[in-house]
């Protein structure tokens, strides 16, 4: 019998820009909830909430100041209990992110570690004195950060970090940290969550002469991950972010033996139904299928076309890219990073419902369960006057009044 997450449909959806209870002009739980029936009836099974943790915001919530509360501009733990509740009630179950990689700067973890090597918590952060180590991991972000190493005027030591320079890295080397991760996991599941969308799961260990990417030390404690899930949350289900080749996703699905994650987004599977439908051929879509190696029992691919990211590119050629660009995002603005769009699919698909059907009817027909983004069933748009990938996330248009 096939588990709950293999033919489910996912909505992704953010708290913060869908639906407003209380009037203060951003989303919260309470206006989630009221919205549930909504829900419900459009079939979807699953919703995937983006981080509703205390955050300063630097990185849209992915910078996270405390891991066990809800950030107070979307309402009370109370809140979050009923709109949970509810969602069961009404047969939806409900994943959230869990972003082990890094914390906020302000996380009171990093505001301690930065009084010195001789605070307990200097050791749960990635510390040198020199910032050259590491020198074979890539830039992520390179439009915006120049090193994975930023100085901290407390510490005076280099710390590191993979994404923004104000999300320091987590220490997994040192044991605290993987049992901390493991109480926080805990904390939500015990409140009735249905699992996570495990967020940027290759980074998790630093290694000299390596990318410090897909690393055996991460596999090892995604293992203790599913195992501790499994033993005390059966059920739940671990769906993983990473953005690789889907030969190096394999292993982070472990093996029968030693599971990982129960799930992965199929990453390289998404510009390759853009590159098709530019150039209104199958065949880059047959090819990668026929990259896509056979999963271990009680695994699936997650499948989408939108998220609350730029449209990645960077697993095509360059003259992929700009055949894709071309076709759906001609204009510079329309583009971030030299490597993707950032672009919701409606208007990519020249506002035509005929065309966004289509397009969504060929990722249905895909192994995997598909994952939807909030708004696209009513043909949003982007805003591109808004910076990088926070045009693709702008609130839920519930009328077409102002706001």
């Amino acid at each position: 019998m096939a588990s709950w997450y293999e033919d489910a449909v996912f909505y992704e959806v953010s708290v913060r820009a869908f639906s407003d209870g209380n009037g203060d002009g951003v989303g919260d739980f309470v206006g989630l909830t009221r919205r549930l029936p909504y829900l419900a009836e459009l079939g979807v099974d699953a919703l995937w909430l983006l981080p509703m943790y205390p955050s300063p915001l630097r990185d849209d919530g992915y910078d996270i100041a405390d891991f066990t509360s809800i950030h107070p501009e979307l309402g009370t733990m109370a809140d979050f209990d009923l709109f949970l509740a509810e969602a069961h009630r009404l047969g939806l179950r409900v994943v959230a992110d869990l972003v082990l990689n890094h914390t906020s700067d302000q996380h009171p973890w990093f505001q301690s570690a930065r009084l010195g090597p001789d605070n307990p918590y200097h050791a749960w952060y990635v510390w040198s004195d020199d910032p050259t180590r590491y020198a074979d991991a890539r830039i992520i972000f390179t439009d915006t950060e120049t090193s994975n190493w930023a100085w901290d005027a407390g510490a005076q030591r280099w710390y590191w970090h993979r994404f923004f320079s104000s999300q320091p890295d987590l220490n997994y080397d040192h044991p605290p940290v993987q049992q901390a991760m493991l109480d926080v996991a805990a904390f939500w599941l015990s409140r009735g969550l249905d699992g996570f969308r495990v967020d940027a799961v290759p980074y998790l260990f630093e290694r000299e002469g390596t990318s410090c990417e897909n690393l055996p030390e991460t596999h090892a404690f995604l293992q203790r991950l599913r195992a501790f899930v499994d033993a005390r949350f059966p059920g739940a289900v671990l769906l993983g972010e990473a953005n690789q080749w889907p030969v190096h996703v394999l292993p982070y699905f472990g093996s029968p033996e030693a599971p990982e994650l129960h799930m992965n987004f199929h990453f390289p599977m998404m510009p390759r139904l853009f590159l098709a439908l530019a150039r209104q051929q199958r065949e880059p879509l047959v090819a990668i299928l026929a990259q896509t190696p056979a999963l271990p029992p009680g695994c699936q691919w997650a499948t989408f076309l939108r998220n609350h990211d730029e449209l990645t590119l960077d697993k095509l050629t360059e003259e992929e890219r700009q055949e894709v660009f071309a076709a759906f995002g001609p204009e510079e603005r329309m583009q971030v990073y030299d490597r993707g769009l950032k672009r919701r699919l409606p208007p990519m698909m020249g506002g035509d419902p005929r065309r966004v059907r289509m397009a969504y009817s060929l990722m249905f027909s895909l192994p995997g369960s598909p994952s939807l983004y909030f708004g696209e069933e009513i043909g949003m748009g982007e805003d591109l006057e808004a910076e990088g990938r926070m045009a693709v996330r702008s609130p839920m248009q519930w009328s077409p009044g102002k706001n």
